[in-house]
Order: C-alpha cells, then sequence, then structure tokens
C-alpha cells in the first residue's frame, strides 16, 4: 500500500508562471494544469493547495508560438505579493533565444525571495541572462542544450536529463518534460501519493524520474550515430531476453564480428554491450514503472536471467534495487513484493 497521505502545506502555495510572446503553449499549460489538478482534486475544506498566476512584463493578452493567445496579469500586480515558486516556461521564434529585458529584471529582483526557482525548456536561457545559474546544473531541451552551453559557458548544462534539481533550483527538458517537472514539485509540497493521483487524472505515468534519459537508448544512439544501425536496435528491442552476444548482432547486421564492433563503437560511442546492457536496464524500468510483475519475471523477459543478476546491474547503474526503485517510481498503487528490494 502506499504510505499514509503527507500533511497538506500550511498555506496556499503560490506558484507565478511567466509569459511573454512566441513561448510554448504547453511549456505553460502543462504546468498550470497540473498544479490546477492537484488544487482541485484534493481541495478538504482548508485553504486550497496553490493560487497559479499567470503573469507578463505588461500584463493583457499574450500569444503563444502556436497562434493562441491567452489572459495575463502584469509583473507590477505582484508588487508585494509572497511567490512560493517562480516558472519560466520556454519558446522561441527563431534559432536564438531572446530574453524580455523587462522580465530577466524582475526575475533578478523576485527570485531571492522565492523558495524555488523553475525553467522548462528555452526557459533556462532567460534564468541564466539573470546570472542566477551560474555554476548551477541545468536540464534544457536537447535542441538546444549546446547553444545554451555556448552562450552561457558557466552553466553547467546536461541536455540528457528529463528535469534536474540543484537546490532550490529546478529545471527541465522540453514540452511535455514540464509536466514531469510540475509533478516533482507537487510530490515535493505534498508527498508521493498526491503526485500519483495528479499523475493520474492527467492520464500521465509518474514515471520519468529526473535521472532518467530525454530519449530511450535506441534512439538516443540513433541521433548521434544517424540510424545505420537503427533497425538492428528495432530488432535489438524486440529480442531482448534472447542472443545478443556481439556475434549475434554482427550476424543480424550482416557483417563479422570484428567489423561489427569496430563499426559499431565508431558510430555510436558505445561498445555493443554496453548497449544491450542499457537496453534490458531500460527496458527493466519501463516494466517495474508500470506493471505488477514480480521482479524474477522482469528479470527474466528483459534478458538479465536472474533476478540477482538484475540486481547487480540497478545496483551498478543506478545506486538502487529494483525494489527500491519501484517503491519509488512506481506508477501502481499496490507495487509487488519482491525479494529484489
Amino acid at each position: 500500500m502506499l504510505p499514509p497521505r503527507p500533511p497538506r502545506p500550511p498555506r496556499t502555495l503560490r506558484i507565478v508562471l511567466l509569459a511573454y510572446e512566441g513561448m510554448n503553449l504547453l511549456d505553460l499549460t502543462g504546468p498550470l494544469q497540473a498544479f490546477a489538478s492537484a488544487a482541485r482534486r484534493h481541495s478538504s475544506g482548508g485553504p486550497p493547495l496553490y493560487e497559479t498566476v499567470v503573469a507578463s512584463a505588461d500584463g493583457g493578452m499574450v500569444a503563444s508560438s502556436a497562434g493562441l493567445a491567452f489572459a495575463t496579469v502584469s509583473i507590477a500586480s505582484l508588487e508585494g505579493a509572497t511567490i512560493d515558486t517562480l516558472l519560466v516556461p520556454g519558446g522561441c521564434a527563431g534559432d536564438t533565444y531572446h530574453a524580455p529585458p523587462a522580465l530577466v529584471n524582475w526575475i533578478r529582483q523576485r527570485a531571492p525571495a522565492a523558495r524555488r526557482l523553475a525553467s522548462v525548456c528555452t526557459g533556462a536561457f532567460m534564468l541564466a541572462a539573470t546570472g542566477l545559474l551560474d555554476g548551477r546544473r541545468v536540464a534544457t531541451h536537447w535542441e538546444w542544450a549546446a547553444r545554451l552551453r555556448q552562450q552561457y559557458p558557466q552553466v553547467a548544462v546536461d541536455e540528457d536529463k528529463i528535469y534536474i534539481r540543484d537546490g532550490q533550483l529546478w529545471s527541465s527538458a522540453g514540452v511535455s518534460a514540464g509536466i514531469d517537472l510540475a509533478l516533482a514539485l507537487i510530490e515535493e509540497d505534498c508527498g508521493h501519493r498526491v503526485a500519483i493521483e495528479t499523475a493520474r487524472q492527467m492520464v500521465v505515468f509518474m514515471k520519468r524520474a529526473g535521472g532518467q534519459s530525454q530519449f530511450s537508448a535506441p534512439l538516443s544512439a540513433q541521433a548521434r550515430e544517424g540510424g545505420r544501425f537503427a533497425q538492428l536496435h528495432a530488432w535489438m528491442a524486440d529480442n531482448l531476453h534472447g542472443d545478443l552476444r556481439v556475434e549475434r548482432l554482427a550476424e543480424q547486421a550482416g557483417m563479422g564480428a570484428r567489423t561489427f564492433a569496430r563499426a559499431y563503437v565508431a558510430q555510436t560511442g558505445a561498445t555493443p554491450a554496453a548497449m544491450v546492457e542499457t537496453m534490458r536496464l531500460e527496458a527493466a524500468r519501463r516494466a517495474l514503472e508500470d506493471t505488477d510483475q514480480p521482479v524474477k519475471a522482469i528479470a527474466a523477459a528483459t534478458g538479465h536471467g536472474s533476478e540477482q543478476n538484475l540486481r547487480r546491474v540497478f545496483q551498478r547503474r543506478l545506486g538502487t534495487s529494483p525494489g527500491e526503485y519501484r517503491k519509488r517510481f512506481s506508477a501502481a498503487s499496490t507495487p509487488t513484493p519482491s525479494s529484489g528490494a
């Protein structure tokens, strides 16, 4: 069973989401809906969980990159208001992100008094422009990571993570990752159960933890190597329980074993064995998150052979056990007990 519901926050938490022309609509509305769903589903006569405010430099209607305009209040109207969390969505019309100076200055002034500062996607550029990200670890959309790193070399950019927490600073990858970020913030405020129930209400899985990649292992490899081994990776994903030794992979690719091993490393930057382990681990993680199958069955289905082998891989790669991983990230309400805990 899930642990008891933690105490509600003693007061309503004000979440301010900043808006500007050309921003990504889902970067704003994804987190906004998550906070609203949490507040609506868990009201119990006391103060609401959250008060959400969408603010822009001048207030009024603001047009998103999708063409839909929405109403905002002005940042001036928040003078003297307590802000718990300040969240900056992303979005950009061209290839260069231009942070609105009025918002940059306002963030610089108000962020020190906020409990949390967060960004979604290219919203990290706006926070970086304030200087508040100097020396901090930051996530952003994979397509913008190199530009963020080049423009702000003092920021430690991680293009792989769905979201990252560095102290009171939270940042996420692009678009739908803003929902992952919002669920993590809800979990910090109200506990795992409230976050899980909110995710269910939104018909999303609360499963993409901050340590997970923006891409699946095969997709990440294809992004690096141009898709040369895409067909092989698809076959590997369908045969994780089978023989995936380098000789078998080479045969499937129509190459000699030595030639294949050299070409694979040159194209993907990883050995065939490392990719097999990563794909099997990824499949095991998904099964632990999304199903109530026993760990022993998951180990067999994902090619780890035994539960003990799966535990070793989890401990070495993730620093935890399959059972503990399931307790932390499972979308199921009642995790199945297993000796893998």
